[in-house]
């Protein structure tokens, strides 16, 4: 089935991106042929997951025929996932942009396939495993980062723990729907959930992607993350982090310098037209928040697992993938 979900279909002349926004009531495309509407499309979550977004944005590039204009409006759609800018820079380079960009797309296809083959390394024999948000192959160019972790090592779980991932619900709209398609045991809960079951013994690992990870091992993720690695820590539950080398950013040396997107309101007070908040209630809508290091027990990518991530431990295996 992981093979089945395309978030991503390109022609030759039209980019068709999986709107995850009607998932999984509803499997449609939208169809981009401009810049401008790939752009709308990431803003609009359209197409979201970090290693997916950046995909997205170098076809965005080819439709828009490497002008500065289209490199412009798609660096401006979501400013935290630093795909999305690895993957521009690799356009701005690049001598034949739709080769460039079918690379990029085949590349992030393969790291996935090996760091879910080097992350069930890590999963005991009848795991129960949590994780958050969606991060499967609808938020890359197949298969999954975290979601890629658990597909390979399905043999070995026994249930996955899905958390809602408020207030966009990718946990319960896409990771569970991934999950019943492939026929792998879910379990979905409130984020508010969580800490009780791992208080009570019920949660033996816990599986999260990256949108950016800062030089000294910080990561950004979907809000909530930080939460699960503090309640992680307080249960001596190993918390995993996997992600791509497009995700790491040795330009930012700790996250406190990575953005974080605010999204609308209308996320929060309500959800696909129905409103159960007051009017006149104000409201914050952070989309993602940072984890330390030293709350993380390792980070996977394709190249090797660097546990109890440090900004040495991290340079050493960036050197040696160089």
């Amino acid at each position: 089935m992981s093979d089945a979900v395309q978030p991503i279909r390109w022609s030759g002349k039209v980019l068709e991106l999986l709107d995850q926004r009607l998932l999984p009531e509803k499997t449609s495309y939208v169809k981009c042929e401009t810049a401008e509407q790939v752009a709308d499309a990431i803003r609009d979550m359209v197409v979201r997951g970090a290693p997916a977004i950046g995909c997205a944005a170098a076809f965005g590039v080819v439709l828009g025929k490497g002008s500065a204009s289209s490199f412009e409006i798609l660096s401006k759609s979501r400013p935290t996932a630093v795909n999305l800018f690895w993957a521009l820079e690799r356009m701005r380079k690049a001598k034949d942009l739709e080769a460039e960009a079918k690379a990029i797309f085949a590349e992030d296809l393969a790291a996935n396939r090996a760091m879910g083959a080097l992350g069930a390394e890590l999963v005991p024999d009848g795991a129960r495993i949590m994780t958050h948000c969606n991060t499967g192959a609808l938020a890359t160019a197949g298969y999954g980062t975290a979601l890629g972790v658990i597909r390979s090592a399905r043999k070995k779980i026994a249930n996955v723990i899905a958390n809602e991932t408020r207030p966009y619900l990718q946990g319960a709209r896409l990771t569970a729907w991934e999950l019943v398609q492939e026929g792998i045991p879910c379990t979905l809960i409130t984020d508010s959930m969580a800490g009780h079951l791992m208080s009570r013994g019920e949660v033996d690992l816990i599986v999260v992607g990256a949108d950016r990870i800062a030089a000294n091992g910080d990561v950004a993720n979907k809000i909530g993350t930080y939460t699960l690695a503090v309640l992680a820590k307080r249960h001596g539950i190993p918390f995993y982090v996997v992600a791509p080398l497009s995700t790491f950013d040795l330009k930012i040396a700790s996250g406190n310098e990575i953005p974080i997107e605010e999204r609308p309101a209308g996320e929060v007070t309500g959800y696909r037209g129905a409103r159960w908040a007051p009017e006149g209630v104000s409201v914050r809508n952070p989309a993602f928040d940072v984890t330390p290091a030293e709350l993380i027990t390792g980070i996977v990518c394709e190249k090797g697992v660097v546990l109890s991530p440090s900004r040495e431990r991290i340079q050493a295996l960036i050197s040696t993938s160089a």
